[in-house]
Order: structure tokens, then sequence, then C-alpha cells
């Protein structure tokens, strides 16, 4: 069989990664307890199964209680979370894996419901017109409250905590959520950011946030164990249109990014067909591998072969799947042996239990 890209190993910053298969980071809803704690028997053994993966980069978790808005979800700024992530990676890195904590502010992407009847949060009062999944189903979202200066200054210092707690808990590094429509996503955007102060209105200013953070991450970590991660052409999704400012506002963050030297930019292709849009880029890997001097991950709907081209290519180095991860806890090996995958289950994605999240199996060694 030919050599394939995918399954070389890479250096990663100050890490090796003994290939360049990526789990991507997914919701999966199975931290239903009080506190919102991830457990060994659940996440443990679901990103151990996992853990031929050159790099894992866990489930979204939130940096602080006011940042959820998805039932179930894990979260790192409590001592029994950082408790329970400790069991976790420690399963990991017990089967030769290494795991990132991806961590999360969903702002306005809330409801009430999870705030005890107060309002989300955002960078305007711009209701994005989306869903959000509570404990009594999905509902409507509503219009948020608009951050004010102490606000945003102590979400900060949130994520500052969150990644100081993810390095306690053992984990590889941590990758800023920075995409798909949530927080960091809703400062950048023209169409959700109408602020008239230090973080609106001209482009250094709707991306002060993401930068204050990554500032504030340097006091707790180094930055080659800190990824982030892009969505350029999120459109009529997660509440984000595109419009003239989103190409340069992307492509200055990408620039500025090159600063320092973290460990990854996780990027993703458009997750809709975007080609009738001229304001948004229809091939993201290749705008941008020219532009970023670091490693850069490239994710959305890819597959075995589209995933070794786009590595042999020179568009990326690494390459984060998704839904095939869910159902072929052993995508690494399926990929070496040629295979074939397993189909997953679009009804267990957001359940609780074992059902469709570690009870598939691996594949039949002879």
């Amino acid at each position: 069989m030919k050599k394939q890209a995918l399954l070389q190993p890479l250096k990663m910053g100050s890490l090796t990664l003994k290939n360049r298969v990526v789990m991507a980071p997914m919701t999966r809803s199975r931290a239903n307890n009080t506190e919102n704690v991830p457990t060994s028997e659940f996440h443990g053994l679901y990103y151990e199964q996992r853990a031929s993966a050159g790099l894992i980069i866990s489930e979204g978790s939130q940096v602080s209680k006011q940042a959820v808005g998805y039932i179930h979800t894990p979260g790192i700024y409590s001592e029994a979370q950082v408790e329970g992530w400790k069991k976790v990676t420690k399963r990991v890195h017990d089967a030769g894996g290494k795991i990132f904590i991806q961590l999360w502010h969903v702002g306005r992407i809330s409801h009430p419901d999870f705030h005890n009847g107060t309002l989300p949060v955002s960078a305007s009062a711009i209701n994005p017109n989306s869903k959000s999944f509570t404990p009594q189903g999905f509902k409507d979202t509503v219009t948020p409250k608009a951050m004010t200066l102490e606000e945003i200054k102590s979400t900060v210092q949130d994520f500052k905590n969150a990644a100081k707690n993810a390095m306690d808990a053992g984990f590889d590094g941590v990758e800023l959520h920075s995409s798909n429509g949530y927080l960091f996503h809703q400062f950048f955007s023209a169409t959700t950011n109408v602020r008239t102060d230090a973080y609106g209105g001209n482009i250094e200013n709707r991306t002060r946030f993401l930068f204050e953070v990554l500032d504030a991450l340097k006091e707790v970590m180094p930055m080659n164990r800190v990824g982030i991660r892009l969505n350029p052409s999120a459109h009529n999704i997660f509440g984000i249109t595109v419009d003239e400012q989103t190409i340069p506002t992307f492509d200055y963050i990408v620039n500025k990014v090159n600063e320092y030297d973290l460990a990854y930019l996780h990027l993703s292709e458009p997750f809709t067909d975007v080609s009738d849009e001229p304001l948004a880029i229809q091939e993201v890997a290749k705008r941008y591998r020219p532009m970023y001097k670091g490693t850069l991950m490239i994710n959305s709907n890819f597959d075995q072969e589209k995933g070794n081209k786009i590595i042999e290519d020179g568009d990326a180095d690494l390459v984060a799947f998704g839904k095939l991860f869910i159902s072929n806890p052993d995508l690494v090996e399926r990929f070496s042996k040629g295979k074939p995958l397993a189909p997953w289950d679009t009804e267990t994605f957001y359940t609780t239990g074992t059902k469709g999240y570690t009870d598939y199996p691996k594949v039949n060694e002879d």
C-alpha cells in the first residue's frame, strides 16, 4: 500500500504527533450530572478508545457557568471538573495518546434557562435567531445582553483560569473555540458586533478580545501548547453571515497569530455551499496556507483520500475528522489497513448513556 501522508509523524511545537489524523472536537452531551463533570467511565473510555489519533481535541468545555449553551456539556472551571478531567487525560496518556481541551464560551447561542432566567451575553444585543439545546429541548434563542467592558475583562480571566485548570488536569494543550458563531466569532463579525467602544468598529477592535485572551494565556502556559479554531466562511449558520469585512477580518487574524508561535491554526472549509457567495472564501486551506507560517489543521467533511491529498498538496499539515471518529474509534488503524469504515448513528450524537458513544466496536484484527 502507498505510504500515506496522514500516517506520517509531525513535530508540532514541543510535541511530536505519531500521525496527522486528528480527532475533531465534538459535543456529545454525556456530562449529565449536576456539576457538568466529565467521568472516567464515560469520557475517559470514549477518548481512550480513540487514542491512536495523532491528537485528540476534546469536546467544547465551558470556561464558566455563563459560557454554557448546550445541555450536559462538561466544564473546566470548577475543582470537581478538573479532577474529572484528570482521570480522562490519564486514560488517554496511558493509551499512548495526546489530548488538547477545547475552551468554549457560546455567548448568545444560549438561553435564559441556563442562567437562572438572566440573558446570555454577546458582543452586541442582536438575536442570532437560532436554537439552544436546553434541558427542556431545543428552544429559540433570545436577544442577548451586550457585554460591559468589565464583563469582557472578567471573561478574559475566565479563559486564563480555564487554561490553567487544563494544564493542572494533565491536558497537552488547549484550543480556543473562536469559531462557529460562538462568542469570539460574535466579536469578529460586523453583522453581530455593532459596538462603538474599543471592541467594535474596525477590524483591530473587533478582534481585540481574541488577542487579549491569547496574551492572558501566555501567563499560565506556553503558546506552543495553544491552538485556535476559525471558520472564515461560516454563512447563514450559527447566526453568522459573511459581509465585505469578513475576508479582511480573517486575513488580519491569521496574519497576526503568526506572532504567537501557536501549536496550530485549526481552520474549517465551508460548512455550506458558498459557491454563489462572492464575499465568502471558497477554499479556506488554499487561501491561508501561504499566509500562516505555523502548523495548519483543516477540517470539514474530509475522508481518507481527501485527507491524504490535502497534505500531499502542501495545503495543510493535519486533518481533523469528526463523525468518522464517532463510529470508528480505531480510525487510524482502519486507514492503515485499508479496512471499511462503520456508519454513525445520528440519533445518539447528543443522548446520554453508552449507546452510540463507547459501544462502537473496533475492526476485527484478522
